[in-house]
């Protein structure tokens, strides 16, 4: 672990660079070019907070404001887009870096904290322009927000953990990649992002425990909609399990690191 940090420090400069210069390619022949970054996901929310409100008139209990659907909903998929973002990426990462894998001599595991902070910069622009259409919408925030740190921090390793060790097993078995995105498909709907959790039968309720994004999701909603501190000890189970999953990841790494190189 020692040998990991020391690595990433002496290439810190690459990663950087490699994050900024993946954002430039994606609007190099761009007229607006980095207002798209925010331009996207402000369409994105505003969608949300103007059509899916009035269209479908729904209204959260527990929230005061007309638009409380969309509140819930976009906290929701705030933390949902950043899990998912870091999960899809790492899946096809060795695949598609395979012949810069082979032609240059460089810490492998650069490669998933590129990846890891162009979605953590995607997520804070995503998050800024939340914010901006909460304010219009007069919803209101108190300091619970600052639970948010913590959170996103959970929501990286956990997602980090799971797209790692994916990413390497779909080095070696391509049905991996196939399978994966119909597993996200049926993990979203178990999740309560576009439904309230009050609408699933208690009977069942206790068994939604075993979905960690349940538990993310379910703390997101309560500090950016309810205003409320999420229950500490749901966030520290799920926070040692992402722990665990990262080290495994980590682990399953570094034993297969040499072997991916050869089959790619």
């Amino acid at each position: 672990m020692p040998r990991l940090f020391s690595e990433l420090w002496q290439y810190r400069h690459f990663v950087i660079s490699s994050i900024r210069n993946e954002l430039k390619s994606r609007f190099a022949r761009s007229k607006l070019g980095g207002l798209w970054v925010i331009v996207n996901p402000l369409s994105q929310v505003l969608i949300y907070a103007l059509i899916l409100s009035n269209v479908l008139a729904a209204k959260m209990p527990g929230v005061d404001n007309t638009y409380g659907y969309a509140i819930y909903l976009m906290a929701g998929l705030l933390a949902w887009s950043l899990f998912i973002e870091i999960i899809t990426r790492c899946l096809n990462l060795f695949i598609v870096q395979g012949n810069l894998m082979k032609k240059m001599s460089f810490p492998r595991i650069t490669l998933p904290c590129i990846v890891t902070g162009s979605c953590l910069l995607n997520y804070i622009l995503l998050f800024s322009a939340m914010l901006v259409i909460f304010v219009f919408l007069g919803h209101q925030f108190s300091l619970v927000m600052l639970w948010l740190l913590p959170l996103t921090l959970i929501v990286v390793a956990l997602a980090l953990g799971i797209g790692l060790t994916l990413g390497i097993l779909n080095v070696f078995l391509r049905d991996i990649g196939q399978v994966v995105p119909i597993i996200i498909q049926v993990w979203f709907w178990f999740t309560p992002i576009v439904y309230p959790e009050s609408i699933i039968p208690e009977n069942y309720r206790h068994l939604m425990n075993l979905n960690p994004m349940y538990v993310i999701v379910s703390a997101y909603h309560k500090a950016l909609v309810f205003n409320e501190a999420p229950q500490v000890l749901g966030i520290a189970i799920v926070s040692v399990v992402a722990v665990a999953l990262l080290l495994l990841s980590l682990f399953v790494f570094f034993r297969a690191n040499a072997e991916m190189v050869d089959v790619l």
